[in-house]
């Protein structure tokens, strides 16, 4: 192997085709789960590809377990399709907690400070009953299993994504590091819902990219009277379970310095800070907070609370004087989880790279401003964009037309006829 100042040069090597798809999804987590469901019952042929050993991502490994929000502020439900469909699977096991339809818009104090104990109203006031969802974390990891095996999908778990394979303005696939070596997977269309845009990276597509604070939730069992103490105002919220609480704490303005959340060495920095800050904070709330005095950890997360890094710069990027304007190719809307009566209209554009007539994002790395962002990164809308990718990816291939070249009515028609919200009376 010869060397020179900085790099070193590796052998030429023949990497194995693993195998071959109509359509390939890049990262399991909500928006990536959402788009491999959505194209496998639309007829494609999917394989979905995580480099952990579970679904769901931050929604389930990161404990962010909250559904924020399905509607506009004002009591109408703006996402529905299988986000909709995962709460109903979840409610049906008992593992979901949320307001009832007739609440939903209510400014009924004693309402809203209910929800406000299960994290389930944030921003500033005046508050009104949202419809958001609590859930149990580890029964949102089996809805999701669930559903991906009922499609038939492959599912290949601790692989990581490498680079993309590309050829001209299309990308024929993806190569992946995994224990058992290096190994490429071809496909007539891409999805890149890794969250970080790995794939669009490597393609050499453009992109924006943001430091931010991270953030490590955990749990907490064994609290007396959770209730209570949060009236007293700590900052923690009620979770599906007796005597259990939900902390979406371990950073905030205690960590020295914002972070690269594409940068190991960064990453590392953080990791041990936020473990460190909630080790930290549990010892606190035991010996000052009533009822914590027996309390023990549950579950510190297994991912940083990283929820933006890199964003597409593709066809169109969203911005935030678009709040609240209807467009033609809309695919998605979402409301703020922070602002009452703020709609964005998500177009199949801010799916798409200029570059590559056969890569669709999903997710929050999808072409949107930092702040749209702020709206958009959310899990239900995570779930709506992968979701309009499935459906868009499967389509295009049945059309034998490459997804940048389809008609977004096809996909609006689709979308609407599994339940998704494209319009609003």
């Amino acid at each position: 192997m010869a060397t020179r100042a900085g790099f070193i040069s590796e052998p030429q090597r023949q990497t194995p085709v693993k195998a071959e798809t109509e359509v390939l999804v890049i990262g399991g987590g909500t928006a990536g789960v959402s788009a491999a469901v959505a194209a496998a019952r639309n007829g494609a042929e999917v394989i979905l590809v995580e480099r952990l050993g579970y679904l769901g991502g931050l929604a389930t490994g990161g404990l962010i377990a909250l559904l924020l929000t399905l509607d506009d502020g004002r009591g109408r439900q703006v996402i529905g399709g299988l986000c909709q469909e995962i709460t109903d699977r979840l409610q049906n096991r008992g593992a979901a907690h949320f307001p009832s339809r007739s609440e939903w818009g209510s400014a009924d104090e004693k309402l809203v400070a209910r929800d406000q104990q299960w994290g389930l109203v944030w921003g500033h006031g005046p508050h009104r009953v949202r419809y958001s969802v609590a859930y149990d974390a580890e029964e949102f990891k089996f809805a999701l299993n669930t559903m991906v095996e009922e499609t038939k999908a492959r599912l290949l778990f601790h692989c990581y994504a490498c680079d993309a394979i590309v050829d001209g303005d299309r990308i024929t696939g993806v190569t992946f590091q995994s224990k058992a070596g290096r190994f490429a997977i071809l496909a007539k269309t891409v999805i890149d819902a890794s969250g970080d845009g790995d794939i669009f990276t490597s393609a050499g597509a453009p992109y924006e990219k943001e430091a931010v604070l991270p953030w490590l939730w955990f749990t907490m069992g064994g609290v007396e009277n959770a209730e209570a103490a949060i009236e007293k105002g700590g900052w923690f919220f009620r979770t599906l379970g007796n005597g259990r609480v939900l902390l979406p704490w371990g950073a905030t303005e205690r960590v020295a310095r914002k972070i690269d959340a594409t940068d190991p060495d960064d990453l590392s920095y953080a990791e041990l800070a936020c473990r460190r800050r909630v080790m930290e904070q549990v010892d606190s709330m035991r010996a000052e907070i009533p009822g914590f005095a027996q309390a023990h950890i549950c579950h510190i997360a297994d991912q940083l609370g990283i929820t933006e890094s890199r964003r597409l710069v593709g066809r169109h990027v969203l911005a935030h004087d678009e709040v609240d304007r209807p467009c033609e190719d809309v695919i998605a809307i979402t409301g703020n989880w922070t602002k009452y009566e703020s709609l964005y209209y998500i177009p199949y554009r801010s799916l798409l790279a200029a570059q590559f007539a056969n890569l669709i994002v999903a997710g929050r790395c999808i072409s949107v401003d930092h702040r749209v962002h702020h709206a958009t990164k959310e899990i239900p809308p995570c779930m709506a964009t992968g979701e309009a990718a499935g459906v868009a990816a499967a389509l295009s291939v049945r059309a034998g037309i490459e997804p940048a070249a389809l008609d977004v009515k096809l996909i609006q028609i689709r979308l609407e006829s599994q339940g998704a919200i494209l319009r609003l009376p």
